[in-house]
């Protein structure tokens, strides 16, 4: 295992933890608490989190399982995750939370045992372990945001968060592709202020078009947890402001976004 793998995998589990930590407690009527995201309560964020760890094991040590989950999205690409979510969801709230314990476990065990070298397939583009790990922490990141304000809880922002916002540059392309447009030939400065105080920077100093602001903003942003017009992000040239208007860091289709508040 890698050293950066090592170290995403931490985070993964940090993040997971803060998110247990705050749902464990909760009563029957709590985790039917509503969340930001329409139709969706507590424990659908949770059942979500739960299953597509499920699924991402089968994607890294199942190929016939993998496949089920495949035909199963064909066949309703639209709504297959959503119902997913909301069948488990049943779950009684001790169930839901050993399930979700042990899809966390095999998961890390999986993403470490994967061959080195080779991707697992997914939903979107075939991913290494790393960036399947950094793509669960980031879903993990952005769902518990759903399940903190639900139960009015205010959580710490933490530098983890370079691990949401390195998605988020990493998918500009996919987000204007999702959106049938050509992407941009050439780079973006991304330049964010962590958390902590320190600067974070993707792109070229000195690019024609950029982006700048704080971290949790653009981690915001690109989760689609927070209207654009509601972050201190500025955007300089064209393409840039565009990509502040479609930016996602999840595969599948484009998500609704947020109200702006």
């Amino acid at each position: 295992m890698t050293a950066l793998l090592d170290t995403l995998l931490g985070d993964l589990k940090a993040e997971g933890d803060q998110l247990w930590n705050a749902v464990s407690g909760l009563g029957e009527d709590e985790w039917r608490t509503p969340t930001p995201a329409p139709g969706w309560d507590v424990a659908t964020q949770v059942a979500h989190l739960l299953w597509t760890d499920e699924v991402a094991v089968h994607a890294a040590t199942d190929k016939e399982k993998w496949d089920e989950v495949v035909v199963h999205a064909i066949g309703d690409p639209d709504g297959y995750v959503d119902s997913c979510a909301h069948e488990v969801a049943r779950l009684a709230p001790t169930a839901l939370l050993a399930r979700w314990g042990t899809a966390r476990e095999a998961l890390v065990t999986a993403l470490r045992e994967f061959p080195e070298g080779q991707r697992m397939p997914w939903f979107g583009p075939p991913m290494s372990p790393a960036s399947m790990a950094t793509a669960r922490f980031m879903e993990t990141w952005a769902h518990g945001l759903d399940v903190y304000h639900a139960l009015g809880i205010d959580p710490p922002v933490t530098d983890r968060i370079r691990n949401v916002a390195h998605l988020g540059v990493r998918t500009r392309n996919f987000a204007f592709s999702v959106h049938g447009l050509e992407p941009p030939a050439d780079e973006f400065r991304v330049q964010l202020t962590a958390p902590s105080g320190e600067t974070w920077a993707w792109g070229p100093d000195g690019a024609a078009q950029s982006v700048t602001g704080s971290a949790y903003d653009f981690c915001r942003l690109v989760t689609q947890r927070i209207h654009r017009e509601d972050t201190d992000l500025v955007a300089v040239g064209d393409d840039a402001d565009q990509w502040l208007s479609i930016a996602q860091a999840f595969a599948g289709p484009s998500g609704e976004g947020r109200s702006r508040q």
